[in-house]
């Protein structure tokens, strides 16, 4: 698993590994833990977990994946099924068909290290069209849509998703009334996605591997993406998914959820994850419901019970903020689209890359306006990151093995060049970290929803994150940052207690380790850490970002021609800090950032291999020196993990 690998590398940094240790949390007990003597409820059966951590372990995985379930992935080539997909995640090889080559015969792809969690999300639209298509004898199999479907995928893939994208989506006639026949039909595919969870799910006391039954709502407002992940706790989900068709509203979703599984009373739980709002055109995360009411206590902390955590990144780009709206980090400019929604691909100037409700830190400086207008947050949101593979390769997030997440090829308006398996402005994702006691549903589950989880673009950078009002010492160097960060303070994802009269400010305690890597690759050293800080002054929300640890000033670099890297990093940092302008009257919040040394993007992992050279204009046909050598996609990148947030409000509340 990710955290074995992780102890091992840990134990290496002498002299300070046991305190490395320390702040990592792996110090296993001697045994399974008795249920009652657990933080969390436990609501499933299976054994308990032998190698169980009081302090918690980081786990890595991807909680957003699809299979061939998916219209979207089936059309364009991929026939992985969800099965498959937990195959690939547990480290198993599967097989997939290269980009955009329809004669070859099927590649085989294998992660190098397995993840330690992962649910496959197939689309809760087309679910039962796509299995009504695919299966003779079902009514409307020979309907045209079907025939399109099999015959012309690249039409299909336009046409049926121009239809589910509409306002009010109408089903397909072949459907019947109601949508009776494609509901019935949705059935299977449903029941396969829970058996294919189950089956992966490792139930023994070695925990080796947990898997979550899920699925995505794909609400999409005129090609502007409001799509949501949904996550169940374990085995008791639903009859079948809530979809877009039958709730064409976010808020229409949380309803369901709460009717048909939270207050159903037989223990079904989930949360929701919105994801991509660089594609939103800014209504992801707008200061009012889509009917323009404004958010009222009890309508924002509705919207928080259930919508707890955001995906900063994926293969579609990443989400934290971007340069120049609202906002001057610089840092900012990593892995951009450059364009703001999901028609922008195919049609100039759809959406809007530029709306500033598009981005995470944004949304979180709303939330913290909101609180202080209102009383309560509407985006109070842990951050975790995915892959959004669409071909059944879950975690597949190596730079130089990337293998294109949308499937066998796209459509002929959105063609890579030949030789390149993606999009140049796509990029392989990322992971989810979580912080919790044991590899199980219960454990990862109670960590998603207390927020206490992190995410990366891809390495395994396991990162801690407190705040207390007392101050920590030499707590990095004792390595009882941990021990201390939960006895004295919140860790990330909670909310800073009520400020003592004797306290003036309060400290973050930071430590973040660089990934171990693998025997083949190592990982990355890291350059610095970030605490990011956003609060309300004068009614408005502002941000500053401050490096606590490393140095931006070092004298890394790649050769982007060999992917060498050179120059000074660190292993792991550790640091103490004080917010110098603390304002016990302002909200707030504070979140981590770790960049990493620069490495090569997987662009220029696939233009090496192809012989591009950028300095000669005669060692590739044009279209492909074009791609390789653009100034608009740099050649190296950053990687980075963020963890979520750590909130402060005064102790008088809303005005």
């Amino acid at each position: 698993m990710g955290i074995e690998s992780i102890r091992a590398f840990a134990a290496t940094l002498l002299p300070c590994g046991s305190a490395v240790l320390g702040l990592l949390g792996s110090v296993p007990t001697a045994g399974a833990v008795a249920e009652e003597d657990r933080s969390f409820a436990v609501t499933e059966e299976r054994e308990p977990c032998t190698d169980f951590h009081p302090l918690r372990n980081a786990y890595f995985g991807d909680i957003h994946s699809h299979t061939s379930f998916s219209q979207d992935a089936s059309v364009k080539g991929t026939r992985n099924e969800p099965r498959d997909a937990y195959r690939f995640a547990r480290g198993e090889r599967i097989g997939i068909q290269p980009y955009d080559e329809q004669d070859v015969p099927w590649a085989t792809v294998q992660l190098e290290r397995p993840l330690d969690f992962a649910a496959v999300t197939d689309h809760a639209e087309m679910l039962g069209e796509v299995h009504t298509c695919l299966t003779p004898g079902l009514p409307g199999h020979d309907s045209w849509t079907c025939r399109m479907y099999r015959g012309w995928p690249t039409l299909a893939y336009f046409l049926m998703n121009a239809r589910v994208s509409r306002a009010n989506p109408i089903r397909f006639a072949f459907c019947g009334a109601l949508g009776i026949y494609c509901l019935e039909a949705a059935q299977m595919p449903w029941m396969e996605i829970q058996r294919a969870a189950e089956a992966a799910y490792d139930r023994s006391a070695a925990c080796r591997f947990t898997s979550f039954v899920g699925y995505e709502w794909t609400g999409s407002r005129s090609s502007n993406n409001l799509h949501r992940n949904v996550i169940f706790r374990n085995e008791r989900t639903l009859d079948l998914p809530i979809s877009f068709y039958e709730e064409s509203r976010a808020e229409g979703l949380w309803e369901q959820l709460r009717a048909q599984c939270l207050d159903r009373g037989d223990g079904c739980e989930a949360i929701v994850i919105p994801h991509n709002s660089n594609l939103s055109s800014g209504l992801m995360f707008q200061a009012k419901d889509r009917l323009g009411q404004g958010y009222t206590a009890a309508t924002a902390a509705s919207r928080s019970r259930i919508e707890r955590l955001v995906e900063i990144m994926q293969h579609k780009g990443d989400s934290e903020c971007s340069l120049g709206v609202d906002s001057t980090d610089e840092l900012c400019g990593f892995e951009k689209l450059s364009f703001g929604s999901l028609g922008g691909k195919y049609i100039p100037f759809m959406g809007d890359p530029t709306a500033p409700a598009s981005f995470v830190r944004n949304a979180l400086k709303i939330g913290i306006e909101q609180h202080a207008k209102v009383g309560a947050n509407p985006f109070k949101l842990g951050i975790i990151a995915g892959t959004d593979s669409h071909v059944g390769t879950p975690g597949n997030v190596s730079e130089d093995r990337h293998v294109n997440h949308a499937g066998r090829g796209k459509p002929v308006l959105a063609k890579a060049p030949a030789g390149l398996q993606d999009l140049i402005e796509f990029n392989p994702g990322g992971l989810a970290g979580v912080w919790a006691e044991e590899n199980a549903r219960d454990a990862l589950f109670a960590a998603l929803q207390r927020r206490e989880v992190f995410g990366t673009s891809g390495p395994r950078i396991p990162v801690r994150f407190f705040a207390s009002w007392k101050p920590p010492g030499d707590a990095c160097r004792s390595g009882t940052l941990v021990e201390r960060g939960y006895a004295e303070g919140v860790p990330m994802g909670g909310d800073l207690p009520p400020r003592p009269p004797d306290a003036t400010a309060p400290s973050f305690s930071v430590w973040a380790m660089r990934d171990p890597g693998s025997q083949r690759r190592p990982g990355t050293k890291l350059q610095r850490l970030q605490i990011v800080k956003g609060w309300v002054e004068n009614g408005e929300a502002r941000e500053v970002v401050h490096d606590v640890a490393g140095s931006s000033a070092g004298n890394a670099m790649v050769d982007v021609y060999t992917c060498e890297q050179y120059g000074d990093g660190f292993d792991d940092l550790c640091t103490v800090w004080t917010d110098p302008d603390f304002d016990p009257e302002q909200h707030a919040f504070y979140y981590v950032r770790v960049i990493e040394n620069p490495s090569c993007r997987w662009s220029a992992h696939a233009c090496n291999r192809l012989g591009v050279d950028c300095l000669d204009r005669r060692s590739a046909n044009r279209e492909l020196f074009g791609q390789c050598c653009t100034r608009d996609r740099p050649r190296d990148i950053q990687e980075r993990a963020w963890s979520s947030p750590i909130w402060y409000q005064p102790a008088h509340g809303a005005p």
